[in-house]
């Protein structure tokens, strides 16, 4: 009776832990895997322990340089789609104009359109004005796409915050551009730093609108797909574990400084 009492008061967080480890296993099994030696050419067997691929991580031909080519595009794709995006959400929800609320709809148009057909109408497009399928293609295909995810982010945050703070720095004789550097900015960052992270992630994990619009062009999704066919590297487990490795450090930092600056504060 003890342990069915212990039980229901610890059910959300034991469902939570239990749902939590089916969405890492994935995860485990890339960096278990990455420390395999296989037989032949699929690393979908355990042979036998190896660091021979963390010692030699660009030792397949192409990989490094469709992760570079990935890391570029995603990088300028986060910039341009962040910068864009925070404009369009002050836009929207600082200003009234004609056809507003068909803009907001038309937002959201791109988050809830499957990926095959906007990847086939953007080709549509780039063909149309007899543009080269290359790096430049790709590079707009993404920061149209990442846009609205941008966009929903940095407007929520806009949305909610309080007006009287701006309008207390006007009192205070602080200009419009000081306002919105010292005031508007700082509150609205959170929304923008979420924007611009999800649209990093977005662009660079993105394959099939890169695959319609990448001509030649091969970036590291690309490059997984195509090694699949023949032969998965094991260091493609090696960049994978890596980049698993850089995301859960950047949260603990994240959450370092969250509870450091909340301490100031206290």
């Amino acid at each position: 009776m003890a342990f069915v009492n212990w039980l229901k008061r610890h059910l959300v967080v034991i469902a939570g832990l239990l749902t939590l480890s089916y969405l890492l296993l994935p995860n485990i099994v890339v960096t278990v895997f990455s420390f395999n030696n296989p037989a032949g050419r699929f690393n979908y067997e355990w042979r036998q322990f190896s660091t021979d691929a963390w010692r030699d991580p660009c030792g397949v031909s192409g990989l490094c340089g469709s992760l570079a080519l990935s890391l570029q595009i995603a990088l300028w794709a986060t910039l341009g789609a962040t910068v864009l995006g925070t404009l369009i959400a002050f836009a929207l929800v600082r200003y009234r104009f004609r056809a507003r609320g068909a803009v907001n709809s038309l937002i959201f148009l791109p988050m809830a359109m499957p990926e095959v057909v906007m990847a086939a109408s953007l080709l549509t497009l780039f063909l149309n004005m007899g543009a080269e399928l290359g790096f430049w293609t790709v590079l707009i295909a993404h920061i149209m796409f990442c846009l609205s995810f941008v966009v929903t982010a940095v407007k929520a945050r806009v949305m909610s915050m309080d007006p009287r703070l701006e309008q207390a720095a006007q009192d205070l004789y602080a200009g419009p551009f000081q306002t919105f550097v010292r005031v508007t900015l700082p509150i609205a960052a959170p929304g923008i730093a979420a924007g611009a992270l999800l649209a990093f992630a977005l662009s660079f994990d993105d394959f099939i609108i890169t695959n319609f619009n990448a001509g030649s062009t091969v970036t590291f999704p690309m490059f997984v797909w195509g090694s699949a066919q023949r032969g998965t590297p094991v260091q493609i487990n090696v960049v994978g574990t890596a980049m698993f490795v850089v995301a859960v450090l950047l949260v603990l930092m994240s959450m370092a400084a969250g509870n450091r600056r909340k301490k100031q504060k206290a």
